[in-house]
């Protein structure tokens, strides 16, 4: 695992090689300034080498950190290097599982991994974006942006699972659908609509987690689902927040960007208190990327839970119910009291 830091994370790192060294019985010779935290009285421990002491205090900060962060903040979170992908939840929360690759027309996509698996008391489809841990395989990945053969092979393999009659599961972690002349060429934006639209009739349940980026249509493109969830240090927008400075503001830097992120409305509360999505699956104390297995057998929960509801359902209610849940995103309700009553003919005398 790579060496990485945030800004707003710079005191956890410190009190964590504080507590790896008291835990090997090495305390420094001078002493240290332990910050207080919260305005509480006696939140200086007496003893600033102690373990355990050292660790509640960590744990005290990061609670106070993670329930501050900023819609920028957020991003960065779900950006992190360390952060979990879907390889790793594959690895932590699913058995069995058995890889299928390409898409039968052109390559296989290493963006998009597909397989089935089992998932708690399910047998499942898995479908996620990966965005690769080292430089080769982010390069091969694409970071995480998919090219069209990707959204086909994610859709060959889900209609795959219809016939088999297997519920499927998605994990969304992409800044958007690959750019390029490549993908345009051969079809990008055709590959993403017929994924939409065929998703929205799949005669099995669906559920989609976002578990780190969501962006644009290169997350929707395997997130039309009858249940969607958001971790709780994820973020899901219609586009990135430099993508939007760069096109409001004409220039992304770290003004515009703040801003851009909290416009957007992206972070697991907003869309949940928008209906974007129906759950914000809570992360590990400071992030998933700091236990991830406590993550994934939170996620798991979820799945299960989810799934075992989903499949009690009549196929039809779960068809009208995904088109509907869909539809009535974006509604907006305008207020045209004012303009009807100056369009009154007492008004117009």
């Amino acid at each position: 695992m790579s060496f990485y830091q945030l800004d707003f994370e710079r005191e956890i790192v410190e009190l964590d090689e504080r507590i790896r060294r008291a835990e090997q019985g090495r305390t420094s010779t001078e002493p240290v300034e332990i910050p207080a935290f919260g305005g509480v009285e006696g939140a200086r421990p007496d003893s600033p080498e102690d373990p355990d002491t050292l660790r509640a205090l960590r744990d005290d900060r990061l609670r106070e950190i993670y329930e501050g962060l900023t819609a920028w903040d957020i991003v960065r979170v779900a950006r992190h290097p360390n952060r979990p992908q879907t390889r790793d939840y594959i690895a932590l929360l699913a058995r069995d599982f058995c890889e299928l690759h390409g898409d039968r027309r052109y390559s296989d996509d290493p963006a998009i991994v597909t397989g089935f698996a089992r998932i708690g008391s399910h047998k499942v489809l898995i479908v996620g974006h990966q965005k690769g841990k080292t430089t080769q395989e982010k390069l091969a990945c694409h970071f995480g942006c998919a090219h069209p053969e990707g959204y086909r092979k994610a859709m060959l393999k889900m209609e795959l699972a219809e016939k088999m009659g297997l519920p499927i599961v998605t994990f969304v972690d992409t800044p958007g659908a690959y750019p390029g002349l490549g993908a345009e060429e051969r079809g990008q934006a055709e590959a993403i609509a017929v994924n939409l639209r065929e998703m929205s009739r799949l005669k099995v349940p669906i559920v989609s987690i976002v578990i780190g980026e969501g962006g644009s249509g290169g997350a929707l493109g395997i997130a039309v689902a009858d249940r969607v969830a958001m971790l709780r240090y994820a973020w899901y927008s219609v586009i990135s927040p430099e993508g939007c400075a760069a096109i409001l503001w004409k220039q992304a830097n770290d003004q515009t960007t703040r801003e851009a992120a909290n416009a957007l409305r992206l972070t697991a509360s907003d869309n949940l208190r928008l209906g974007i999505v129906d759950a914000v699956i809570d992360e590990s104390l400071g992030g998933a990327h700091r236990d991830p297995k406590a993550t994934a057998a939170t996620m798991t929960e979820w799945i299960d839970r989810e799934l075992t509801a989903l499949k009690k359902q009549p196929v039809q209610d779960l068809l009208d119910a995904r088109y509907e849940r869909f539809r009535k995103l974006g509604e907006v309700t305008e207020e045209v009291e004012a303009q009807a009553s100056a369009a009154t003919p007492e008004s117009a005398e």
